[in-house]
């Protein structure tokens, strides 16, 4: 079963849309696709940082 989506709406720099889309283009993806991914990604990333760093 896919996860639930919801939509927002968000506002971002022009240079940042034109830079998400060429990445979207290139993995052959929307460009929400891209955005949920680099956020998951990132967000993993953050997560796994703070594990590590409450470890030590």
């Amino acid at each position: 079963m896919k996860p639930l989506k919801s939509k927002i709406s968000i506002t971002l720099d022009s240079d940042m849309i034109a830079i998400l889309k060429q990445l979207a283009e290139e993995d052959d993806r929307s460009l929400s696709q891209c955005i949920n991914l680099i956020l998951k990604k990132h967000l993993r990333n953050l997560n796994h940082q703070q594990n590590t760093t409450h470890d030590l």
